[in-house]
């Protein structure tokens, strides 16, 4: 598939089909395409955690829905997905790296970072799981872990306190889902969005 069809043909997908199960192989392609993201310092500051198993997934689930939680078709569609990454970035991956003598800043001061690249990086390289899963025939979705659910989840799972889940991709073959309502907003145009020579021209 050509980069630009795989890139108009991205969505969020929120319902799988549980009977078709993702090739091994696949998921391993897809975390290769993952560790060519750009990196600063090329730090490589991220980890993905893969659960393809039902008492995982469900172990996931569990810890990271609030017991209150009532069932909803979001949930329903996403929990039938048959693969779960975790894309987690390191902060002290970079740090380290621009504390060595070809960087020069020893005292690994978070604050010279105008943004936290390490976030950002391991964004680029989850989206290129996303685009990934298109070229391969497959749905994904990428959504956020709440604030009240992470200590949940790094006990559920044994995450280290140094390592930050940005979020999760569901990854699974794709079933019939009703289009997010948000897409009722229109996309931007690329012209709308875009400043030339001057902010505002």
């Amino acid at each position: 598939m050509e980069l630009s069809e795989a890139i108009r043909r991205r969505r969020m997908v929120r319902n799988y089909d549980p009977s078709r199960p993702v090739d091994p192989a696949v998921i391993d392609k897809l975390l290769g395409y993952a560790t060519h993201a750009p990196s600063a310092g090329f730090s490589q500051g991220w980890e993905f955690l893969v659960l393809t198993s039902d008492e995982d997934r469900a172990r996931f689930w569990a810890a990271t829905s609030p017991p209150d939680t009532a069932t909803t078709s979001w949930l329903d569609g996403m929990s039938r997905a048959p693969v779960i990454v975790v894309p987690h970035s390191h902060r002290d991956a970079y740090l380290d790296r621009y504390a060595e003598p070809d960087k020069g800043w020893s005292d690994r001061d978070e604050a010279r970072w105008p943004v936290p690249y390490w976030h950002i990086d391991t964004g680029m390289a989850s989206l290129l799981v996303l685009l990934g899963a298109v070229d391969e025939g497959l749905g994904a979705c990428f959504f956020g872990i709440p604030p009240a659910s992470d200590a949940a989840y790094r006990a559920a799972f044994g995450v280290p306190a140094e390592y930050t889940p940005i979020g999760a991709m569901t990854i699974g073959y794709r079933a019939p889902d009703a289009k997010s309502p948000s897409l009722k907003r229109g996309r931007r145009e690329s012209v709308t969005v875009t400043h030339r020579g001057r902010w505002g021209s």
